[in-house]
């Protein structure tokens, strides 16, 4: 097996030199005159609307597009206060399903924006003048070849300037309607409800309907906990200032445990300077035999009594990562032990969501010195496809915020609940890696539940081995082994994995979440059309993650982006008689900020990844991407937004992509640059450059087509280009951490 290699050398950086050019309609399309006009009468409406109801400081209005829509095709003018961009305005965003013909589903996104009355009128004055326009001078109706012509300068602007006039149209050709969206009554007991950004404090606002709010019931500034009377309140008095609303307490769906008998007596080594893990779970009974191991932190109220149930859950999953092989020798790891710190925070069958997450930001800030978090507590209720869950939500903001990453429990399917259904909060956390569950032959286990998130997002990311009827897994409980089965039982198992790149490797965990992903997407994968197995079953032991076949080359990469391109066009492919004898892959991962205010647009940041061989195109170098990337080219037609997403992950904090491996592959052609390229290209949706500052994980393998191992050969042509390698060599590795933990005594 060939070790991973580490290339250090330059990434440079170039600001986005496109403009935004001239503003047209898409080719073929044409704005009424009546369209316009009904949006005026709608915006009407809406005004009059809150002019009569002035319990907030401005207005909200949805704006329902006519299809999933990019930034660039969000309204440009329209909507927009002084000084502002309307995308600044923007506080909610969902999809809604148009059914059409042959019973397919198109999805549209729907914007929510605040904005004030001077800005709704300012608004209807434009829609006003461009009906003048459009019915004046262009026949009730102006299209796309009109729109070119105004461009050309050919235009009468007695009634309305040009540019405005121009933005006007083409904002309306993509706006379907305005309206004011109200929550439907989905809650009927105490929930935690986010309600839309407004000019007003949230208690004051509440207090204008007879709730009477305090601190210790918020979460973040718009996101708090309602109980079933105040959520009635708010229902029938003000529906349109609910943007969110999920209910409170969570079920847990009790994990498949069989007790066992074991008189055996069983021992462990005393600790010495392993990696510690953050483990935040049910109760754990110190009584075990690695009890030694882990150091216990009850986080409950002394005033709740406790039963041996609430210790079962918590004490089995730490028993896994602490000691898990030794039960469990078919899925001996090569990781060794780990300490663990643990955080009893719920009691089994049910827990307080809100509760739970006042408590994890602050464990998570009181141990800074804990890199990896297990989380295998897991709701029995779906996601909602329009939002993420305040549990993932908080989840992500902790690990954009702390440098820190979660491993969390795909979630269990009730053994009455034979239908397939979502996946649970806190599994739709975004940042976190979502482990679900296969029995020992590698299928979905029986209690799968399924993705996607926000109807586009992959989760779980990965899964592994978590038992099923047949086969269960071994862990240690109160009262000794117990066999079992959950995804609750498959997550610390990818925690000792991530662990030990993180804490033994050394690796970012950018990389370590990238080396994951790839090692379980493997070649030629295959995507599950329910979402059940992520990118696929990660390998059993860490030998197989951290080292490649003879065959391939595979090295690692980190990075800052700084600039609207990050790249490197000197990456040396080793050659065979004038062609490149290789498949290719690359993973790229890394941890964006995410606003769960914006609905399903909740990742900020986007990293197109591009990497293939350097070509010459129009006198310039471009990167011809193995897999047809061109969505950042300049001068092409731009591709639907729904298309990027589909083809090239667009917004997705995870990009993977591969090569299928075929017998009959011919090896690839080298251009006149005899060099492979990456480009990283980053996107912004909210505030520019917002991303800045934000690293990177990049994994990328190379696989020879003729089974020769090429390594050596590209080792000296990376040192001749100037690139700094080096060869991961765990051993040395762990003689490195093992070194830097010694206790020194001083005589």
């Amino acid at each position: 097996m060939n070790n991973i290699l580490q290339l250090k050398g330059q990434f440079y950086k170039r600001k986005n030199t496109q403009s935004f050019g001239q503003v047209n309609l898409p080719k073929g399309a044409k704005v009424s005159a009546k369209h316009v006009d009904d949006l005026r009468k709608q915006l009407e409406g809406v005004k009059k609307f809150w002019e009569n109801n002035p319990v907030i400081k401005g207005a909200l209005v949805s704006v329902h597009y006519q299809r999933v829509v990019p930034k660039s095709n969000r309204v440009q003018i329209l909507l927009g206060e002084i000084g502002k961009h309307p995308n600044d305005a923007i506080r909610g965003a969902k999809f809604v399903d148009e059914h059409i013909e042959n019973n397919k589903i198109r999805k549209k996104h729907v914007f929510t924006y605040f904005v004030s009355l001077e800005t709704l009128q300012k608004t209807i004055d434009y829609l006003v003048k461009c009906e003048k326009v459009i019915k004046k001078f262009y026949n009730d109706e102006i299209s796309d070849i009109e729109t070119e012509i105004i461009n050309q300068g050919r235009y009468d602007d007695t009634i309305m300037k040009k540019n405005p006039f121009l933005k006007t149209v083409v904002d309306s050709y993509y706006v379907e309607r305005f309206q004011i969206d109200q929550a439907p009554e989905e809650a009927k007991e105490s929930s935690i409800v986010t309600i839309y950004k407004t000019g007003v404090e949230t208690i004051e606002l509440l207090s204008k309907f007879g709730i009477e709010m305090i601190n210790a019931k918020m979460i973040n500034e718009t996101t708090l906990r309602l109980d079933k009377n105040e959520i009635e309140i708010l229902q029938n008095n003000a529906p349109y200032l609910i943007a969110m609303q999920v209910k409170d307490f969570s079920k847990v769906v009790v994990d498949d445990l069989e007790q066992r008998d074991n008189e055996e007596v069983i021992s462990i080594v005393s600790p010495k300077n392993e990696p510690t893990v953050g483990v935040i779970d049910t109760q754990f009974d110190e009584r075990v035999y690695f009890h030694e191991w882990v150091e216990y932190h009850k986080r409950i109220d002394d005033n709740i009594s406790l039963n041996l149930d609430d210790y079962f859950h918590g004490t089995a999953v730490s028993s896994i990562i602490v000691d898990g092989p030794r039960f469990n020798p078919k899925l001996e790891d090569g990781c060794g032990h780990f300490k663990v710190r643990h955080f009893g925070v719920a009691r089994a069958g049910g827990f307080s969501s809100f509760t739970i997450l006042k408590q994890i930001r602050d464990i998570v800030a009181s141990n800074r010195d804990i890199k990896v978090w297990n989380l295998s507590l897991g709701s029995a209720m779906e996601i909602n496809p329009n939002f993420i869950s305040p549990e993932a939500a908080e989840l992500d903001r902790i690990q954009c915020e702390y440098d820190v990453i979660f491993v969390v429990a795909g979630t269990n399917r009730s053994p009455k609940n034979i239908e397939s259904i979502k996946i649970g909060a806190p599994a739709d956390s975004l940042n976190s890696i979502v482990v679900n569950a296969v029995d020992f032959a590698g299928k979905p286990a029986s209690y799968t539940r399924v993705g996607p998130v926000l109807s586009f997002f992959y989760k779980p990311d990965i899964c592994y081995y978590g038992g099923d009827k047949s086969e269960r897994i071994t862990v240690c409980e109160p009262l000794g082994e117990a066999n079992v089965c959950g995804t609750s039982f498959a997550a610390p198992w990818i925690t000792r994995k991530v662990a030990y790149l993180i804490h033994i490797v050394g690796l970012s965990r950018e990389v370590a979440k990238a080396l994951i992903i790839d090692s379980a997407a493997g070649w030629n994968r295959q995507d599950g059309i329910n979402y059940s197995m992520g990118y696929g079953i990660v390998p059993k032991n860490i030998q197989d993650i951290i080292h490649s076949s003879d065959d391939e080359i595979q090295f690692i990469m980190n990075g800052i982006i700084d600039e609207y391109e990050t790249y490197t066009y000197n990456i040396p492919v080793p050659q065979d008689m004038n062609a490149y004898p290789f498949f290719a892959k690359a993973t790229l991962v890394y941890f964006p900020s995410c606003d769960r205010d914006q609905g399903v647009d909740y990742t900020s940041t986007e990293m197109d990844l591009h990497f293939g061989r350097i070509m010459e195109k129009n006198g310039k170098a471009t990167i011809k991407a193995i897999d047809y990337n061109k969505q950042a080219e300049e001068g092409l037609q731009k591709i639907y937004e729904e298309s990027a997403r589909k083809l090239y992950r667009k917004w997705d904090n995870v990009k993977h992509i591969s090569e299928t491996l075929k017998d009959n592959a011919r090896p690839r052609k080298v251009y006149d640059s005899g060099m492979w390229g990456i480009s990283i290209k980053t996107k912004e949706r909210l505030l520019p450059k917002a991303g800045r500052g934000l690293q990177f994980g990049l994994v990328v393998t190379l696989k020879e087509m003729n089974d020769i191992n090429r390594i050596d050969e590209f080792i000296k042509l990376c040192m001749i280009k100037g690139w700094l390698v080096t060869s991961i060599d765990v051993q040395n590795q762990i003689d490195v951490y093992s070194k830097a933990e010694e206790e020194i005594e001083f005589e």
